[in-house]
């Protein structure tokens, strides 16, 4: 399933936004194994865009800022780092094949009686698995391609843990700072460097005064596990600066932005933990219990509810939710909403947990009842789906149409 890489590209593969209607953006939540789920949506996207451009239609040919975090870090990478041919590395269809060949290796599983224990005691030592072969993988899967090397634009959140601040790693300041233009593998890999269960990640780059820039960086998700929001402030910076390439918009005008963004899934809201449990808890039960991790649990998905909520309440009121669509389960139970379990069963149980998520109605976050809800008249995700592929691909030939002019 590894893609070589061979030289760089600076090719925008969609003709540049001031020559369109539409700023698109393509988010993908993090969510260690569960990146299939966004995997199998993806795929059928790209599908859609196939059976209306030819079956050499990409993601990446569609979309001017696509933005991961953790494990939807990697799949950004993978969906607009280029080929030796400058096309993406990986086909949409590509991506869950990926999860289920190394998935198992990157997330070794122990069996047997004391599983539990042993688990517990590298936890409580040291990161549960030691990421050497995510590290090799990724530097292996990307070479030497670099931030400003992507096919499109992309985003990929991480936090530094030395200044405990955010570090966002964005095309479009890859060229005014040159510490940002880091390989992305080091991006890839600092941002999947979720805390309890792989190591944090130290990487060097050089400044515009070619001085050491030292980055000591652990997961995305610290910061913004969902990155909509981290994604359309990038936009809305660049023309704030007036960016090359960016036509003119009012800043956080969402009337102009078609936004789709993908969820990993959520443990079902069924009392998993409460007060009277958690009020009992030290350190160490925050750090893990029953197989789960609850602190970083409720982390990241309060910020990505939160996230949503915000980006449909603003659509919404600025009557433009036709152009922001996020697909989110809420239904995980057991070792579906684990992020590290890659027995075949929950690979394959996950693949299953997208398929079935196509069929399943639009929705939006209530956040008082802690549930997705469905959109009224929103249809199921396959028919909206649809729709976008087709806004996509008509922006698409209208920049094309218009390239130039």
């Amino acid at each position: 399933m590894e893609r070589e890489v061979e030289g760089e590209s600076s090719r925008v593969a969609m003709p540049p936004p001031n020559t369109g209607k539409l700023i698109t953006i393509l988010t993908i939540d993090g969510g260690g194994i569960r990146g299939i789920i966004p995997g199998v949506i993806l795929a059928y996207l790209e599908s859609q865009l196939q059976e209306l451009d030819g079956e050499d239609a990409r993601i990446a040919d569609y979309f001017d800022l696509i933005a991961g975090t953790s494990t939807g870090g990697l799949v950004t990478a993978m969906l607009a780092a280029p080929n030796k041919d400058k096309r993406p590395l990986y086909a949409a269809k590509d991506i869950t094949p990926f999860y289920i060949e190394h998935s198992p290796k990157i997330f070794p599983q122990i069996s047997g009686l004391f599983a539990g224990a042993i688990n517990l005691t590298k936890m409580i030592n040291g990161p549960k698995y030691d990421g050497k072969y995510l590290h090799e993988l990724i530097k292996r899967l990307l070479g030497g391609t670099r931030l400003h090397d992507t096919l499109t634009a992309v985003v990929i959140p991480t936090f530094d843990i030395k200044t405990l601040q955010p570090v966002i790693f964005s095309s479009y300041e890859a060229n005014s700072k040159p510490e940002l233009n880091a390989e992305l593998a080091d991006i890839c890999i600092s941002t999947s460097a979720a805390p309890t269960f792989l190591p944090a990640y130290c990487f060097n780059t050089k400044d515009a005064q070619n001085e050491d820039r030292e980055f000591n960086l652990i997961d995305g998700g610290v910061a913004a596990n969902n990155p909509t929001l981290v994604a359309i402030g990038e936009v809305t910076k660049q023309t704030l600066m007036k960016h090359e390439g960016l036509f003119p918009i009012k800043p956080m005008d969402y009337g102009r932005f078609l936004v789709i963004s993908l969820g990993t899934g959520n443990a079902k809201n069924e009392g998993k933990y409460n007060a009277k449990m958690a009020s009992k808890w030290g350190l160490l039960s925050w750090l893990t219990h029953d197989n789960s991790t609850p602190i970083v649990e409720a982390f990241n998905q309060a910020s990505a509810d939160m996230v949503d909520y915000h980006n449909f309440v603003v659509f919404k009121a600025l009557h433009s939710d036709d152009k922001y669509l996020r697909i989110q389960d809420d239904t995980l139970t057991g070792n579906l909403a684990s992020v590290d379990i890659s027995t075949k069963e929950n690979l394959q149980g996950l693949i299953k947990v997208g398929e079935e998520l196509l069929d399943k109605p639009t929705s939006k976050i209530n956040l008082d009842k802690g549930v997705y809800e469905a959109v009224e008249n929103g249809g199921t995700n396959k028919e909206a789906l649809r729709r976008f592929a087709k806004k996509l691909s008509d922006e698409r030939k209208f920049r094309q149409a218009n390239a130039g002019q």
